[in-house]
């Protein structure tokens, strides 16, 4: 097998960048480093923590350099399109975190720059990564559940959490920037049965009385191609300090043949300690118990840091030096995606059935 040495520039210093870059710092294909931030502090903290050849304030400069072959965007949400249209235009492969971008013209942007490329781009849903979501995904390719008629999923996590999504950008929703991830699942999960109604209502209360236009709860129906549905709903309004670190999910496949139930609610493992559990996503915050595992990305344990993010980048790293074939999401899978949660959004704005048609490439 042929292996490629691999140089690597983290475009956003940021907590997931950070573990991206100290996964690539340990991948035995990656014999450089670049990092870059508009925070040049944060960037220059990393990048003497991995041991980065070139730590600068400038995206392009770390992206262009000769010794680069591949890109990680983790900037927040809105700040995707350009770092990875400047990768893509230099051949240079891509790995954005998801959504792909807030809005339907900028992901279009980024499709367009995709096919005008050499290289490739995959879009970081994790869950992908994660064992239980993998097993179920091998049940449907062993066709051990027959035809998948129905698939419910809901998704719970805390307001601390939506806060410091908001910040960032309003358009950082639980429905485009969280609900996305099962969404992508669904996707994965029957990939020749796209969506074509979808129905949807939501309710306002403790976030918008925190001063955010962002509803509490929103409940989704899908209709598939085929006439199959998928119920979702998502709600980020549990307490600041409920002991979840990241999302509560379940999700249930009823098929013809079977039915798959994944209970990913993290209640198998709790902890309490006066001395504080700090969350990964959102800095300065602790609670006193937590349910471990809950957080989404993975866990540090004994000097290393394991878990869908951790399985995901060693996979994307692993398929760029190999040629091996991953099982991250393309730029085609999360445009689809993007429209998904749009129409989400849009069915609750207008109390109306939005009717979709999936755009070819």
């Amino acid at each position: 097998m042929q292996r490629t040495q691999l140089g690597v520039a983290i475009i956003g210093a940021g907590r997931i960048g950070g573990l991206r870059a100290q996964l690539a710092a340990r991948h035995p294909a990656v014999r450089y480093l670049a990092v870059a931030d508009v925070d040049l502090g944060k960037a220059q903290k990393l990048g003497a923590g991995i041991g980065a050849q070139l730590v600068t304030g400038d995206s392009i400069e770390a992206i262009s350099n000769a010794a680069v072959n591949a890109v990680i965007v983790s900037t927040s949400e809105h700040e995707h399109v350009a770092p990875v249209i400047a990768a893509l235009k230099l051949g240079k492969a891509v790995l954005v975190e998801k959504p792909i971008a807030l809005s339907l013209d900028d992901a279009d942007v980024i499709m367009t720059a995709l096919e005008q490329s050499t290289a490739g781009l995959h879009v970081g849903y994790s869950r992908r990564f994660k064992r239980r979501y993998l097993l179920a995904k091998e049940q449907i390719l062993r066709g051990r559940l027959g035809d998948i008629v129905g698939m419910s999923a809901r998704l719970y996590n805390s307001r601390a959490q939506v806060f410091q999504m908001l910040d960032r950008h309003a358009g950082a929703t639980p429905v485009v920037d969280s609900l996305t991830y099962y969404i992508d699942l669904m996707g994965w999960y029957l990939p020749d049965n796209p969506v074509a109604e979808i129905w949807a209502r939501g309710k306002g209360g403790g976030i918008r009385d925190a001063g955010y236009d962002c509803d509490d709860v929103t409940y989704a129906v899908l209709t598939l191609a085929d006439g199959a549905l998928v119920n979702l709903s998502v709600s980020f309004a549990l307490p600041e300090k409920y002991p979840s670190l990241g999302y509560c999910g379940r999700i249930e496949l009823l098929g013809t043949q079977g039915v798959h139930i994944i209970d990913d609610d993290h209640l198998e493992q709790l902890l309490y300690t006066d001395r504080g559990i700090p969350h990964i996503y959102i800095p300065d915050h602790t609670v006193n118990m937590a349910f471990l595992g809950s957080s989404a990305p993975g866990d540090w344990a004994v000097g290393d840091f394991w878990g869908p993010l951790a399985n995901e980048t060693r996979s994307w790293l692993d398929h760029l030096a190999t040629g091996r074939e991953c099982a991250l999401a393309t730029a085609r899978e999360a445009r689809d995606n993007l429209q998904i949660t749009l129409a989400i959004e849009e069915a609750v704005r207008s109390h109306k059935c939005v009717h979709l048609t999936r755009k070819e490439r």
